[in-house]
């Protein structure tokens, strides 16, 4: 019996094996060759593959270490493909990394390896500048809750009265305090006058404290740093402004642009950040879909780019963003696994979902309430933001305007749902439905 042989999809091809101070290179029929982390020694490494004629390498995405590599590999033309570390587990006994980078060509030869999704260049930079944007805004909020720690130790009790500590007449106050103000009723003064019609009374009492010289020290340090963070974040939003404009620079405005929504907190500092953006989706105006501003689609745009393409269906690009359901039926067992994993881009649409749950006047938010009474708020919420992300998809892909069709035509909808699957019930019993008079 004759057996067929696998032919080799990439015959000029590498596997390469990364560590935090070494790098290991598998070709085919030759022994495995190492070099150090440094660039120069990365350039003696690409030379070494070209040498040998390598026209692709696969290797792990590992940490941050494949980035430099990539990116040099990339310049000189050499194809490479980043693969997850669970397609390239090691056969018993092969543990090592000089077998890790054998091992991985050989699959590579093979073609059987997927690539992860690697954005262009362009969305590498927004994704850089908007992924530190965040990060900023996270070490912001941790100096906010040292703001608050610093007034209890004072038992001022400002923070529970109005909304935001940081907003325009808490850091007022909090300003004044530090420069040796103490007094209740000054400090109540630098109030918005909305605050004081209705609060006037809870405000004073709430600045009535303990003024410590080493508490108000922490509360000064607390708001240089919080401040410091708000204006790292602005120097990246002139950097997203600026690469925005430079993309856009040869596009025409579009017409017809909706009014952009209102972004409540943290809004980009970006001069016509809604018209960028529809210029840069080449007319299209995801921020329309319930749960999304411009905000959140910028972000989702450093993340995925503009060509959603790339997923082949709506159910490719979910599951990539860790959004599907998970099956638990395999044959007759009836095991459930849990899929691991989050991504960012998956994150963005979990937020929009979670400011939709508390909509009133929505489908998704009916939709949402209707999951979260069968099976709870988390797998709601993950439902919910499915639901947002295919919107998303079809929006960047076909061009579909998102319509709100309203809670009243959802529920209209499922009613209507239900009816039907009532009288199937009470035909398949024998019985019929007969519906009570005023209803």
């Amino acid at each position: 019996m004759s057996r067929s042989k696998i032919s080799k999809i990439h015959p000029n091809s590498a596997g390469i094996d990364i560590g935090s101070e070494k790098i290991f290179i598998g070709i085919e029929d030759k022994e495995v060759k190492s070099f150090a982390t440094f660039t120069g020694d990365y350039l003696k490494a690409i030379d070494y593959l070209k040498e040998n004629n390598i026209d692709t390498v696969a290797m792990e995405a590992t940490g941050v270490y494949w980035i430099s590599l990539y990116d040099l590999l990339e310049e000189s033309g050499i194809e490479v493909y980043l693969v997850d570390g669970r397609q390239t587990k090691n056969v018993p006994g092969r543990k090592s990394d000089v077998a890790d980078c054998q091992w991985i060509q050989q699959l590579h030869s093979y073609g059987l390896l997927h690539r992860c999704f690697i954005p262009d260049n362009i969305t590498r930079q927004l994704r850089t500048y908007t992924r530190l944007r965040e990060d900023h805004l996270s070490l912001s909020s941790q100096h906010i809750l040292h703001m608050q720690k610093a007034l209890d130790l004072m038992n001022i009790k400002l923070h529970n009265v109005i909304s935001e500590i940081h907003g325009v007449s808490g850091m007022r106050i909090l300003k004044s305090i530090i420069s040796g103000n103490h007094n209740p009723e000054e400090l109540m003064m630098l109030c918005e006058n909305s605050i004081l019609k209705k609060k006037r009374d809870l405000v004073l009492a709430s600045l009535q404290g303990n003024f410590r010289e080493e508490y108000v020290f922490m509360l000064n340090q607390a708001v240089e740093a919080y401040e410091f963070y708000l204006h790292k974040m602005f120097e990246c939003d002139k950097k997203i402004e600026a690469l925005l404009k430079q993309i856009n620079k040869d596009k025409p405005t579009p017409k017809d642009m909706k009014k952009p929504k209102q972004i409540r907190h943290n809004a980009p500092k970006i001069d016509n950040l809604h018209e960028e953006l529809v210029k840069l989706t080449n007319g299209k105006d995801p921020s329309q879909v319930i749960g999304l501003t411009d905000k959140s689609v910028l972000l989702q745009i450093g993340e995925t780019g503009i060509d959603l393409t790339r997923w082949k269906t709506e159910k490719h690009f979910t599951s990539w963003l860790c959004l599907s359901p998970t099956k638990h039926e395999s044959g007759k067992s009836n095991k459930k696994r849990k899929k691991k994993g989050n991504t960012k881009a998956g994150q963005i649409f979990r937020e929009a979902a979670l400011s939709v749950a508390n909509s009133t006047h929505s489908a998704l938010g009916g939709f949402y309430r209707r999951i979260k009474a069968k099976k709870g708020h988390r797998i709601a919420i993950k439902a919910t933001a499915r639901k947002i992300a295919v919107l998303y998809y079809n929006v960047m892909t076909k061009g579909i305007e998102f319509v709100e069709q309203g809670l009243i035509l959802y529920h209209q909808k499922f009613k209507e749902q239900q009816i039907k699957r009532l009288h199937k019930q009470a035909n398949h019993f024998g019985l019929q439905l007969t519906p009570l008079s005023g209803h």
